[in-house]
């Protein structure tokens, strides 16, 4: 008992300093953001300044630490402890964004809030949980099963149609897009994160993995799914108000991770219908909490600096040229 005390309080005290630091890296990568947008084109418009921003890096070094604190921490604790607090990053973005960045959280956008932290500590308390896996092969085998491949082709389709055909109309005035393609990517990064873990664990102990060509492709594609979330969270934080992006995207992010991983790992037989509907209950307080943050959303002022405005008008000049040189042209031929 003493020794799993222990173990549950390290993993407790690692999942605090997580979400501290998670909740941190939105404010002052956003702060980066605000600088780079102030010499160019802003991420939300394809501009990749904000690489050159020191203050973005050190938002992204604080980010890494804190995924790896949270990383460590489910070694020590079981993510029934580990995952609900991560929903204390929200309260440290919103808390860091009214002071430093002047974004305000109204009344009904705290009980947004609480709504999301709600259902998602609901779904995570009452869902399936995981079976223990020995090694990287008894992942893949679940990795490869009908059921979690057809997930994984939804997940893309509805990736790809996001990306190619919501983005370019809907991007910068719907929140959901960008968050959405975060989140979906994301279930498939932890997925990915969780078999790669294994992969270490076993080969501290003396069984290397390394070898495997299964630990590599995960390692590819959690390298891929990482890239697209970072870059797709970037325009979120540059579009949309901090206080807003956080508890959306950790309340979609757990839910799709969820249930990517009942589907992968088949935890839902055996399931009380109590649970069951506590799970479903939770869903839905997290969408009622995402719906209220949402329509209380207060608009940010356009990051488009000089150089970006200049550029949009020097292309509206040169279709209107063209057009004009294509009418003139039309009437020398008559």
């Amino acid at each position: 008992m003493d020794a799993s005390f222990s173990d549950n309080l390290k993993g407790f005290i690692l999942a605090v300093v997580s979400s501290v630091f998670i909740g941190s890296s939105f404010i002052i990568k956003k702060k980066g953001l605000q600088r780079a947008a102030a010499s160019g084109a802003p991420a939300s418009s394809g501009g990749y300044g904000y690489l050159l921003e020191p203050l973005w890096w050190i938002g992204m070094v604080t980010m890494i630490v804190g995924e790896i604190a949270n990383f460590v921490a489910y070694i020590f604790a079981p993510a029934v402890l580990v995952t609900p607090l991560g929903a204390l990053s929200i309260i440290v973005s919103a808390v860091l964004a009214h002071f430093l960045l002047k974004e305000k959280l109204r009344k009904m956008g705290i009980q947004g809030c609480v709504l999301c932290i709600v259902g998602s500590t609901l779904i995570v308390l009452h869902a399936p949980s995981e079976h223990s896996l020995s090694s990287v092969e008894e992942i893949w085998e679940l990795a490869t099963q009908p059921a979690f491949l057809l997930y994984t082709a939804s997940a893309i389709a509805v990736v790809l149609v996001l990306v190619l055909y919501c983005e370019p109309r809907y991007g910068l005035t719907n929140i959901m897009v960008y968050i959405g393609i975060c989140s979906i990517i994301g279930s498939l990064t932890v997925m990915s994160i969780k078999a790669i873990g294994i992969a270490i664990k076993l080969t501290l102990e003396g069984s290397s993995q390394v070898a495997d060509f299964q630990t590599w492709v995960f390692a590819m594609v959690a390298i891929t799914c990482i890239i697209t979330q970072l870059n797709y969270l970037n325009k979120a934080l540059d579009t949309f108000n901090t206080a807003v992006v956080s508890p959306i995207y950790y309340a979609l992010f757990t839910s799709f991770t969820i249930l990517a991983s009942a589907i992968m790992f088949k935890d839902w037989s055996g399931q009380s219908a109590s649970s069951i509907v506590s799970v479903l209950c939770g869903f839905i307080t997290v969408l009622s909490g995402t719906m209220v943050l949402h329509s209380t959303r207060e608009s940010d002022p356009p990051l488009i600096t000089g150089m970006y405005m200049q550029e949009n008008l020097r292309q509206t000049m040169h279709r209107q040229c063209v057009a004009l040189i294509h009418a003139c042209g039309k009437k020398v031929f008559q």
